[in-house]
């Protein structure tokens, strides 16, 4: 009964975010209750309400093509279009072009890049976005980057992950 009514609301999501949730039925046909811990920590991953939408799904999506897993990419890009993201902003941030984004969104661009690079350069953005945003903006930040690591991770560990080289992102 539990099964059938998780997999019921994973075929909810998956016509929400356009992309196949596969790895979490396999989760639910194994152990539910593991899924259960599962979608209760990812609610963390939604927390804003400080961060402006640009930012936070800019990070969202520099984060998720860090991860190489083409259908987690293809998702920050869907949400971001749901939430109304203005299309050339989404692909200026799959593309790197600064050109195309406001100075604010650069540097948030630019943070994200040197986090999930580790390159060592954050500090003066970290500043930067601090002053601009406030503890509570990088604390959404910092939530928006690290959130696109887990499901990646999870599906790569199961065996369900698809790389980006093998997938077009639809913008």
């Amino acid at each position: 009964m539990l099964r059938r009514f998780l997999h019921g609301r994973l075929n909810a999501e998956e016509k929400k975010l356009g992309e196949s949730m596969d790895y979490l039925r396999h989760v639910v046909d194994v152990s539910p209750g593991a899924f259960l811990r599962f979608a209760s920590i990812m609610p963390f991953a939604n927390s804003r309400k400080v961060l402006p939408r640009d930012a936070w799904f800019v990070a969202q999506i520099v984060a998720a093509q860090h991860e190489d897993c083409g259908p987690c990419l293809q998702i920050s890009v869907n949400l971001a279009r749901k939430s109304r993201v203005d299309p050339k902003l989404i692909r200026a941030a799959l593309d790197g072009n600064l050109d195309e984004m406001s100075p604010e969104i650069a540097d948030v661009y630019n943070f994200t890049k040197s986090i999930v690079e580790k390159t060592g350069d954050e500090d003066p953005l970290r500043e930067t976005l601090r002053a601009r945003y406030g503890e509570r903006g990088l604390i959404e930040l910092s939530y928006a980057i690290a959130s696109a690591s887990i499901p990646p991770t999870v599906k790569r560990v199961l065996g369900f992950a698809k790389s980006c080289s093998l997938v077009t992102v639809e913008v």
